[in-house]
């Protein structure tokens, strides 16, 4: 069973930029696919990226794209979601979860980081 940890989440003002980290023990890590995640108070959960460790493809919401970018380090069984020009909107409890590929269903979760974007 894939066990997942973030870390990262904080409290940032409009503009900033944070750094979540996603990191993978208990499967095969070229074999995963990572997705983060999002769920804000009141909406449903939605996502927001996803990257293919075996081949780097990736995939972007479109309300991230060109502000988030997702990358992997192989040797460290991580994933990371560098968010840029955050807004308030984004503020959400975060959460990585993994796949045999980004478009299969995700069966392992992590617990979630919380992101708080003041204005």
């Amino acid at each position: 069973e894939v066990q997942l940890v973030e870390s990262g989440g904080g409290l940032v003002q409009a503009g900033g930029s944070l750094r979540l980290s996603c990191a993978a023990s208990g499967f095969p890590f070229d074999d995963l696919a990572i997705g983060w995640f999002r769920q804000a108070p009141g909406k449903e959960r939605e996502g927001v990226s996803c990257i293919s460790s075996s081949d780097g493809s990736t995939y972007y919401a479109d309300s991230v794209k060109g502000r988030f970018t997702i990358s992997s380090d192989n040797a460290k069984n991580t994933v990371y979601l560098q968010m840029n020009s955050l807004k308030p909107e984004d503020t959400a409890v975060y959460y990585c979860a993994a796949a045999t590929g980004c478009s299969r269903y995700f069966s392992s979760w992590g617990q979630g980081t919380q992101v708080t974007v003041s204005s």
